[in-house]
């Protein structure tokens, strides 16, 4: 059986991608299903290319014993043949995901969503980015994707 490969993108790649992967991850050992994904999460942005996750998110999702481990990358043509899925946090990072593909002709078949299509308990279009926030932006933040990412899930499996 073929792995499905998920690829979670914002703008820098320290706080919302970086969590989805986290919740992701997490989804998919509690249902025994972590054999069957590749999951990664990048950035749109350079700014933050081989840091950690930003420390107030790691910090609030250690709370919901998430640990973020990735290290921030920026996306680029071979994720679009690799995954199968790329899922974007807000309407900014899908609009550039869907130009960076067209401008550079690249081939591949993933699938270019946002991740806030598979919400049901949330009324947010977007998740939001917490970066310029307080804390509680960070526990908001892990709120809408622990409701997405599991959408999500449930849309595929």
């Amino acid at each position: 059986m073929k792995k499905k490969s998920v690829l979670f993108v914002c703008l820098g790649n320290i706080c919302r991608s970086p969590a989805a992967e986290a919740i992701f991850i997490d989804l998919i050992h509690k249902k025994c299903l972590a054999n069957n994904f590749i999951v990664d999460s990048a950035g749109t942005g350079s700014w933050h290319i081989g840091k950690k996750a930003d420390s107030r998110m790691r910090i609030a999702a250690k709370k919901r014993n998430l640990h973020i481990l990735s290290r921030a990358r920026q996306i680029n043509i071979k994720d679009f043949e690799n995954f199968d899925y790329i899922l974007t946090m807000d309407n900014s990072n899908y609009f550039y995901v869907k130009d960076f593909q067209k401008s550079r002709n690249v081939s591949g078949s993933a699938l270019i969503k946002k991740i806030q299509d598979f919400r049901s308990d949330f009324n947010e279009e977007e998740v939001p980015d917490p970066y310029f926030g307080g804390d509680q932006g960070f526990d908001n933040v892990l709120d809408i994707l622990e409701d997405s990412v599991s959408g999500f899930l449930n849309s595929i499996y």
